[in-house]
């Protein structure tokens, strides 16, 4: 497996499981977030900006390693953690209440992270023979 691979599913995963700690803990620190005052910075821009990053990095690793293993089990995980976390943010309701949100993005979050583990031990296992599709 090229060590591309790996380590760009490696950053996919560390990157969607901080994420769902952050959501998991938010509910608690938000009280705190006024006298930190940082609460501009992480913001709803800070949050669309971070699922579209999570969103446009997590397919373009997964359809780049899907070429290579040709198993949907890591894009199985990938495209409903991703429509979690978008619904999330873009339905409003859902967006303003606090651990509602919380238990969504946490979840969609967690799939994500779930989703690039997946793909690694997929790509891990990938052995070059006759069936090889590339």
């Amino acid at each position: 497996m090229p060590r591309s691979h790996s380590l760009l599913d490696r950053l996919g995963a560390t990157g969607a499981l901080v994420c769902a700690v952050h959501c998991a803990l938010l509910p608690l620190l938000i009280a705190a977030l006024p006298s930190i005052g940082v609460a501009a910075w992480l913001g709803d821009g800070f949050e669309v900006g971070f699922v579209l990053f999570a969103s446009l990095f997590g397919l373009a690793v997964l359809m780049w390693s899907y070429r290579r293993h040709r198993v949907l089990r890591a894009l199985a995980l990938l495209l409903p953690g991703l429509a979690v976390l978008w619904v999330g943010i873009l339905y409003t309701p859902l967006h303003h209440s606090l651990l509602p949100h919380a238990v969504a993005m946490t979840f969609g979050g967690t799939l994500v992270g779930l989703a690039h583990i997946a793909n690694l031990r997929l790509n891990h296992r990938h052995v070059h023979g006759p069936a090889c599709a590339h």
